[in-house]
């Protein structure tokens, strides 16, 4: 058997060590166009603000680690084209520019994703970054060492921009975060949520919503920012506007895709060409509440995904059981985590659906640190099978969306959380949890 895995990121790498823990004898050869294998972006926000200085603590496995294993990882080659007729694919040789073939008994596409640029006028200027890959994170780090560069502006307001603020706050630079919707977070979080998490930005930075950037202004680097509203000075900007598919070595191919680019697959990571596995944050994956296929680019379902597909790769018949799109960040000292559907998501998925909101603390008042929660439930007006939550606010909010996420990964009724057997302790919680009382006042 022999493996072709293209890209040796989050779910190309996942995939090639579970491969060859399944069949030891299969050959495994994986092309990473970048010199950096098993790399974790999401710790490029907390590397920039001197969270830790060893950029390689973000990388989980070297090229000569998956060697030892077995595993050959050709790093600085980019595949270019795919033949699936021949099973063969095209190698350019990025160090030498020569072009060669190779052939294949199973493919694996795990390209990634890329920044979203809007096309801004003069987004070339030195000093506009975006923050995707290691070279990127060191490079703004390297901008910041300059202390002239005090005016930062980030432009877009989902989990990147907002950790990178938070980040960049913590430096002492002066932060504009814009954002053209008319709040933060807008995919992930209801207004609810938002809320909260904006009246905790604007103790810090400078926010603006519902602005567009049309542009920037500089001679060789940047100096200004320019939208549909004013002009603000920028020694540095950080787009941060989102990602897309790295879709086009495939784009020709006659791969079924989402309209952004994502490959639809099956639960088994099949695409619909023979042979050919798709996985990672160039892939829609199936969502278990609204039964549909979802881009959702997180490292918690590339890594899963990886690990199926790879079984699969090797022979096996594992199933990807799909995602609930959880996740969490912390703004400052405001923790915000969400799983499942949002009340936005339920009204396009046409769920009936109901909601409870419940304002709460985080443990018992007479434990330091005691601060506000707030939950919003989301569950089937007629099944009363939860759908989705989200919950902001001190120490201990962000955890408890596991404990939501696995109450609806189960299929459980809001109901049945009013008696869940939640801990108690004063430094964790209180008596009747945040999840407790708002099963039991769901109406």
């Amino acid at each position: 058997m022999k493996i072709i895995i293209i890209g040796a990121q989050a779910a190309g790498a996942s995939a090639a060590a579970k491969a060859k823990r399944r069949d030891p004898n299969a050959t495994i050869r994986i092309y990473e166009k970048s010199d950096i294998v098993s790399f974790g972006a999401c710790g490029l926000p907390y590397f920039i603000g001197n969270h830790f200085g060893d950029e390689n603590e973000m990388i989980s496995r070297t090229p000569e680690q998956f060697a030892k294993d077995g595993i050959e990882i050709k790093t600085l080659h980019e595949v270019i084209a795919i033949d699936p007729r021949l099973k063969k694919i095209t190698v350019r040789d990025i160090k030498s520019n020569n072009c060669f073939d190779d052939d294949y008994d199973k493919l694996l596409i795990a390209v990634g994703a890329a920044p979203i640029i809007p096309p801004l006028e003069n987004h070339q200027l030195e000093n506009i970054f975006t923050l995707r890959d290691m070279y990127d994170g060191l490079a703004i780090k390297n901008a910041l060492t300059n202390r002239q560069n005090s005016n930062i502006v980030v432009i877009g307001g989902g989990y990147i921009g907002l950790e990178i603020t938070e980040s960049l706050v913590a430096l002492n630079k002066n932060v504009k975060l814009i954002q053209l919707d008319e709040r933060v977070l807008v995919d992930a979080f209801d207004p609810e949520l938002t809320e909260i998490i904006e009246e905790k930005l604007k103790q810090h930075c400078d926010l603006h919503l519902q602005e567009r950037v049309q542009g920037f202004e500089g001679e060789q680097k940047v100096t200004h920012v320019i939208t549909n509203k004013a002009k603000y000075p920028a020694d540095i900007v950080i787009i941060a506007t989102g990602v897309k598919p790295n879709s086009e070595l495939y784009k020709d191919l006659d791969l079924e895709t989402l309209s952004n680019g994502a490959i639809i697959i099956d639960s088994y990571g099949k695409t619909n060409i023979a042979d050919i596995y798709a996985a990672g944050d160039c892939v829609a994956l199936y969502h278990r509440v609204s039964q549909s296929m979802t881009y959702i680019p997180l490292a918690t379902g590339a890594n899963k995904l990886g690990k199926v597909v790879g079984d699969n790769l090797a022979g096996g018949n594992n199933q990807f059981p799909g995602t609930l799109g959880t996740s969490a960040l912390r703004v400052f000292d405001t923790e915000a985590g969400r799983t499942g559907l949002t009340e936005q998501q339920a009204i396009k998925a046409a769920i009936p659906y109901k909601t409870v909101i419940v304002k709460d603390k985080n443990h018992s008042n007479y434990v330091a640190g005691q601060t506000s929660v707030i939950a919003k439930l989301i569950y089937h007006a007629e099944t009363r099978v939860l759908l989705g939550g989200q919950l902001a606010g001190g120490s201990g909010a962000a955890l408890r969306t596991n404990s939501l996420a696995t109450a609806i990964w189960a299929n459980m009724k809001i109901d049945e959380l009013a008696m869940m057997d939640f801990l108690y302790a004063p430094p964790f919680s209180r008596p009747w949890d945040i999840l407790n009382i708002a099963g039991g006042i769901a109406k």
